[in-house]
């Protein structure tokens, strides 16, 4: 059982740390709790322990922060959202126009900017007129409104954060005299703030943007009338037109019409499919220039895409590794700068020497480098873009722990029929024997298959009509159960069959005997198709492989995967032509379920980290045991979407180099993000130390850098 919660006021990974501080007492252990910072949302494990709402939201407020049970029939974030965005713009605003009109109105009383300034460099000289203080103090508690609380409650807890930092710099700037300063760094750490309010923003809209692919209504037949009504009130075996151009509203299947389908924003695929009779469509896709009558097969609330936008939201609170490691090393960062702060401060003018307001200044100055927004904004903005991206993409990943595993994966074990194969039955080859051709053999074939629905015979009477073959009538036609068929094609008995009906009819030479033995031993299923004289020839069927599986396999070997593996439950021969086409490196046939687990957990142990794609419902022990469990082809399949912790939308094997480079490029960006935040605290520090850094300096660097990790982590959005 879980208790979920839309949280006012939390905007970023320090109201999270607040929060975590709070709850972590009241639920036990950090892992009960789970933050969905995009939308406000915070979900507790509540299992069986007497645990309830109420409890937990009195622990919310005393945060300072306000939270309300979470329902899913009202707006989630405007509400609140809006308001707080809209408060911190007008603040925000306010600070800088207050602080730059105390400035200007400085600069004219004192004669000029030299005037102005002290000698020293370090900010604006002592004697600052009585109009200007007035502005700059009502810059100062705009910029500190949404602060100074926090601040407070850090500051009772003994653990301090970002807003005490920033809040002990600019009282500290006050006391020393430095009014402009101490405005400068409330206005930018207010507008910081606001930038990585906007950053969340903009990441949150790129997720939102799935939930505008259901159109608003459905036009729905009933009684012989279309009436036109919301999704939601469809009801599941309801019949629903959808008009060319229009996106489908619900999941469902074809009773009438025929048209191409856009399906990108579901599978990632770039070319429409044509959906005929029978065949599944999905919510969401966009239809072509065929009018579609659609049986639902499923409500509003169960189709494909509302499950992709439930999972991509909760992808959010399950973080990344490289997130805890930021968050570890925010927690030590932080108060370690804040003692040397204080050394710096009392350690030179006590046993050195130094000047009280030089050592002041300075220790201020650390201060507002030990603040780690831009350390702490980096990895969670450019994680959700990522995860966005790859839904665009028709690539599901069901969380931020996942999307750094691809990157390092240094093998995959593979499902044979369904990843590296298309699934179904195909002709391979044509043998005709005793005196017929390619065209009499397959269509008499054909003229016999045309009465069953096996596979086999569906993949012999496909073959036909892309020949272009007219099929004759079969008369007489029976089916001899589990061995064949036969029928009088133009008055002629003609039978087809398997190997062993063959030798059950005596018709079966030498000759003939080694011709199949090879076929079989080369993993084909062999249609031997023959008379009452004698064998007209064979038919060949094997799982086909896909198109885009020799190329996948290359890019993989290309992007550093160091073995590729198929395990199948399919035989041997199958399996080994299969393997040998696509380039595989090992091959593990005729395995049960037990015997593919085996199989990955081996692999595990010699190479660490392994992926295991398959279909996500046989193959469910299999993917559970390896690092990353990948789903192929999940559109429309509940328990792959649910199994894996990757699923790839289409049935398109490249969606697989293509997740290992997404997820190359957003590990790289999360670590320049890092590295780049660090090396500017580490300049800063320098700068302090020597004496070339100013309190507005550092705060606009540290601004700056924000801004740029933003922007950085938000290049993935392009992917």
């Amino acid at each position: 059982m879980s208790l979920m919660f839309r949280i006012k006021g939390m905007d970023c990974a320090e109201e999270v740390a607040i929060l975590k501080r709070e709850l972590v007492p009241l639920v036990g252990t950090e892992e009960r709790l789970r933050f969905d910072v995009l939308n406000g949302k915070l979900i507790v494990d509540a299992q069986s322990d007497g645990l309830n709402a109420v409890d937990v939201v009195a622990a919310i407020d005393r945060t300072g922060m306000q939270a309300e049970v979470w329902s899913d029939e009202t707006d989630q974030h405007e509400d609140f959202g809006f308001s707080s965005t809209y408060k911190r713009h007008v603040l925000t605003t306010a600070s800088g126009t207050s602080g730059a009109v105390g400035f200007l109105s400085h600069v004219w009383q004192a004669g000029g900017v030299g005037a102005a300034f002290g000698s020293e460099g370090m900010g604006i000289a002592h004697g600052v007129p009585i109009l200007s203080i007035a502005f700059y103090v009502i810059g100062i508690l705009a910029g500190l409104w949404m602060v100074v609380p926090k601040a407070w409650r850090s500051a009772l807890s003994l653990r301090p954060d970002m807003n005490l930092l920033m809040t002990i710099a600019v009282v500290g700037a006050v006391l020393i005299g430095e009014w402009f300063e101490a405005a400068t760094v409330a206005f930018l750490f207010s507008l910081s703030l606001l930038l990585e309010s906007w950053s969340v923003g903009r990441a949150r809209r790129a997720i939102a943007a799935l939930m505008d692919l259901t159109p608003p209504i459905a036009h729905l037949r009933q009684d012989g009338s279309i009436t036109d009504v919301s999704p939601d009130d469809v009801a599941v075996g309801s019949i629903i037109v959808v008009r060319p151009g229009e996106k489908i509203p619900l999941d469902g299947i074809v009773r009438e019409g025929t048209s191409a389908v856009n399906q990108a924003p579901i599978t990632g695929e770039s070319v429409p499919v044509s959906k005929t009779a029978d065949v599944e469509v999905f919510a969401g896709t966009i239809n072509g220039d065929g009018t579609l009558e659609i049986e639902s097969t499923k409500p509003a609330n169960d189709t494909t895409l509302a499950r992709i936008i439930k999972l991509v939201g909760d992808a959010q609170s399950r973080r990344a590794p490289s997130e805890k490691w930021v968050e570890k090393f925010a927690a030590i960062y932080t108060p370690v700068v804040l003692m040397t702060a204080i050394v710096v401060v009392l350690v030179p003018p006590l046993l050195l020497d130094g000047q009280w307001s030089d050592w002041t200044y300075r220790s201020l100055v650390l201060l507002v480098i030990a603040c780690p927004c831009a350390l702490v904004i980096s990895t969670p903005v450019s994680v959700v873009a990522s995860l966005a991206a790859a839904a665009r993409n028709g690539v599901l990943i069901k969380g931020g722990v996942f999307v750094e595993i691809p990157a390092r994966l240094k093998a995959i074990a593979m499902d044979k029929t369904g990843t590296l194969t298309i699934g179904q039955p195909k002709v391979i080859e044509v043998v005709p024997m005793n005196g017929h051709d390619e065209t009499e053999l397959l269509t008499r074939a054909g003229a016999l298959e045309a009465h069953s629905n096996h596979p086999l015979a569906r993949a012999i009477v496909a073959e036909t009509k892309e020949r272009g073959l007219s099929l004759p009538v079969a008369d007489q036609f029976e089916i001899i159960q589990g061995k064949g068929a036969q029928g009088r094609i133009e008055g002629r008995l003609f039978w087809l069959g398997s190997h062993r009906y063959l030798e059950e009819r005596k018709q079966e030479t030498d000759d003939v005997h080694r011709q199949l033995q090879n076929m079989q031993a080369a993993g084909r299923t062999v249609v031997v198709v023959g008379n009452e004289a004698h064998v007209c020839g064979f038919i060949t069927l094997a799982d086909a492989i896909r198109t885009e599986t020799q190329q996948s396999i290359g890019k993989l070997r290309d992007l550093g995967v160091e073995h590729l593996v198929m395990l199948t439950g399919d035989n041997e021969g199958t399996a080994q032509s299969i393997a040998e086409q696509a380039g595989i490196d090992e091959v593990h046939a005729e395995l049960l379920p037990e015997d593919k687990v085996e199989a990955v957990a081996s692999l595990v142990n010699k190479f660490g980290q392994v992926a295991m794609i398959g279909d996500g419902v046989n193959d469910a022990p299999a993917l559970g045991r390896a690092t990353l469990g990948i789903a192929m082809g999940a559109a429309g399949s509940d328990a792959a979407i649910e199994t894996a912790d990757i699923a790839l939308m289409s049935d398109d094997l490249s969606r697989l180099p293509w997740l290992i480079e997404h997820s190359r490029r957003t590990v790289t960006i999360i670590r320049q993000n890092i590295v780049f935040s660090l090396a500017v605290k580490a300049l800063f520090v320098v700068l302090t130390f020597t004496g070339y850094s100013s309190l507005w300096a550092a705060i606009a660097a540290d601004m700056g850098a924000s801004l740029l990790v933003i922007f950085n982590g938000l290049r993935l959005l392009r992917s």
